[in-house]
């Protein structure tokens, strides 16, 4: 069989797998068509596309993002904490450059959230952004998917109707065989 046979043949089952014509399917249920006609693995990995087409401050911001939510972050951010409150407190004294209630640490931290906040936020649109084209590939596989099961049984019933269509002919001749020995 071409492939161009089979092209038809997908095409024109698909109306009945699908209840509509070839011409009102949409993009993914024309692609995973495609790659069940020609017999093609339609599994290419989605995050390698995405992280190929990532700008740099896409992938900085998702850098920053998962060092910030790392326990090493917090490990480190509470030492540093706490070595700026034992520095100005008990090391520097009456003259530590940040005495307590540690003004200065408060405007650095804030600051940090400022520029820290937006970078998370960044990285997790780009996540969500993942998500949606993992969930539209993950359709496309499950429709292909399906579409090679339908085809499986298409071609299961057109098998059953030959094999019965070869046994109707098997006993009309033995029918036949028998009639003769009956007439002799």
């Amino acid at each position: 069989m071409s492939k161009t046979k089979a092209s038809l043949n997908y095409l024109d089952a698909a109306a009945r797998w699908f209840g509509r014509s070839p011409d009102d399917l949409g993009e993914a249920e024309r692609r995973a068509l495609a790659h069940a006609a020609r017999r093609q693995a339609a599994t290419e990995d989605p995050n390698r596309l995405l992280d190929e087409q990532a700008r740099f401050g896409e992938r900085l911001a998702d850098r920053v993002a998962a060092f910030g939510g790392s326990w090493l972050f917090i490990s480190l951010f509470a030492c540093f904490l706490l070595g700026w409150a034992v520095l100005n407190t008990e090391i520097l004294g009456k003259t530590a450059f940040d005495p307590y209630p540690y003004v200065f640490l408060n405007l650095v931290l804030s600051m940090l959230a400022a520029v820290q906040a937006p970078l998370i936020l960044m990285s997790q649109n780009r996540q969500s952004g993942k998500d949606r084209q993992m969930a539209a590939h993950d359709y496309e596989i499950n429709l292909k998917s399906e579409i090679e099961i339908m085809a499986l049984h298409d071609k299961l019933d057109a098998l059953r109707l030959e094999q019965l269509a070869e046994l109707v002919e098997r006993q009309q001749k033995q029918i036949e065989l028998l009639t003769e020995m009956l007439r002799k």
